[in-house]
Formats: C-alpha cells, structure tokens, sequence
C-alpha cells in the first residue's frame, strides 16, 4: 500500500464504505486537478467510464454520511504526529471570506474582504466568512512556517460570534491532544479568547495602544476594613511604558519572522488589563525594531497569573 493511500486508510472511521469510495475518488482528483478547483473540475479530472454518476459526487458534499469534525481530528493527529511531535502545538486563529455565494448556499453574506481592505479602505464582498484554526509548523525543508488547518467553524450573521466559534474550535483540539500545552496565537480581534474557559491553551495576541493598564491590586492589611482593591496603582499605556523602559530592561533576541532571522529588542512586564481580565495579570511584551524601521509592536501572554 502507497503512503497516499495509508493516509486516506486513516479516515475510514470518518465515513460509511459509500462514502469513503466517493471520498477517496473526490480528494485523488482533487490533487491531481490542474484547473480550478470546484466539484465540475474535480469530476473532469477522474476517468469518465470509471465512476458513478455526475450527481453522486454533489450529493455527498451536501448530504453524505460523514463527519468534517471527525476528518480535521485524523488530519490534525497526523500532522502533530509527523511534524510536531515534541513541544507546544502552536495554533492560529483567524477569519477569512470564501468567495462563495448564491440563493443556494447556506451562511453566504456580505462581509469585509480582507484581502481587498486595507487600513483607510473597507471593502465588503458577498462569500462565507469562516473562522480557521491553523497549526503552524516549520516545513522540513526550511523557509517560512506554514499554516496547515486542522479545524474550521462557518459564522452566521445573527448567529454565534467569531470569538465563541474560535473556542469551540480550540477546546475541541485541547481534548484531542490532552497532554500537550496549546499556545494559541491571534490578532487583536480574539484579544477576549483570554476570557474564555480554556482548560490548557496559553493566549497570545495584540493588546491595543490605548489599554488602560494597572498593578496588581496591593495585599490586603491585618484588620483593614472595606472591600479589598481590585486593582492597583494606573500604568501607562503600552506605547507610555515603551517610552520609559530603561535600556538594561530590554533584552535583544532573534526570532524568526517570515522565515529569516531577524534581532528584535523585548520588554516584558505582568500587568493587570482591567477592561480584558480584572481578576488576572497578563504578561505585555513590547517587541521593538533596534534599527528602528518598524514601529513598536505590543502583545500580551495569558498563562493566568492569579492577581
């Protein structure tokens, strides 16, 4: 038996034996297409004489015997096994348009492109806005790390948000992988992920230029009366503390961006992001550009530092 067909052996249990036959047949193709790839050029790609009807292959797609949960949890369980089998999993999170609409697709709207969009410019496009979990793994043959998705969500204008669709996404790959740490990585959109119950997972994400920061609340005093200090004395805003870190408070690091090595300059304090989490401290990492061609950048790392 081939790898590609030990791969596809792996993801019987997601189908019935109807079902596999088509599935194996529609993702075969699907390599091996060099147009476009909708179902009509997927089909195009397999030998005519060979296979069931034209309708067989759109009709598992909308209503066959299987389960898309089921298949990302043996995809992802191959993935980790072969390209991350030590360490944290490092997981993305994000959302994207899929240009795809029509009086017949289910959850298709108008929503913000954010290929087209810039920064002074929203541009909004008619498609599927999905919420995508990507594992990020460093090919073997170097280069920029890539994404791999190992679980997807559709969001619904009225229905759940983006940022509970994301942790359903991620409880779901915390208790396929129980033993190892998830680090989840977003942008400052799912900053509130660090509000939700998650069991195992350490998030990091953008903390805006405006935070109203604090220190910890003071320990409460032998016979002090009153209500205890939820939180301490005001910090400065990220950009405040950039300003007045001192030199030896920085520490020069090289990290990989984009598949090249590149120094950065890295401040880190525990503060208390009231607004975000009142009951925890967050660790704030400002990363800064020492030749000064980029502006200072500010993350925050949730691994629940009780206040």
């Amino acid at each position: 038996m081939s790898a590609w067909e030990l791969i596809l052996a792996s993801a019987t249990g997601c189908f019935t034996a109807p079902s596999f036959a088509l599935f194996v047949e529609l993702v075969s193709a699907w390599v091996c297409c060099p147009s476009r790839r909708t179902v009509c050029g997927i089909i195009a790609t397999m030998d005519p004489a060979s296979g069931p009807v034209h309708d067989a292959y759109h009709r598992f797609l909308r209503a066959g015997a299987w389960s898309l949960s089921a298949l990302f949890e043996v995809l992802a369980r191959a993935l980790v096994s072969s390209l991350c089998r030590v360490g944290p999993l490092a997981v993305d999170i994000d959302d994207t348009l899929f240009n795809k609409s029509g009086p017949r697709v289910a959850g298709a709207g108008n929503f913000r492109d954010p290929i087209r969009s810039s920064g002074g410019k929203v541009v909004y496009a008619l498609g599927l806005n999905l919420v995508v979990a990507t594992l990020r793994i460093n090919p073997p043959w170097g280069g920029e790390p890539l994404g791999l998705p190992v679980n997807l969500r559709l969001y619904r204008k009225g229905g759940r948000s983006h940022i509970e669709l994301a942790e359903d996404m991620i409880c779901q790959i915390e208790g396929w992988f129980p033993t190892r740490v998830v680090v989840v990585c977003a942008d400052g959109a799912y900053a509130s992920l660090a509000r939700a119950s998650l069991t195992a997972a350490h998030v990091v994400s953008r903390m805006q230029r405006n935070a109203a920061l604090f220190e910890a609340p003071p320990p409460r005093l032998p016979g002090q009366r009153g209500r205890p200090r939820k939180r301490g004395a005001r910090l400065p805003a990220p950009p405040g503390m950039a300003a007045a870190a001192k030199p030896e408070e920085w520490k020069k690091v090289t990290l990989n961006l984009r598949g090249k090595q590149a120094e950065r300059l890295v401040y880190s304090r525990r503060v208390l992001w009231y607004g975000l989490l009142p009951d925890h401290l967050v660790l704030l990492v400002i990363v800064r550009d020492p030749k000064g061609h980029q502006l200072d950048d500010f993350f925050f790392t949730l691994r629940r530092f009780t206040v």
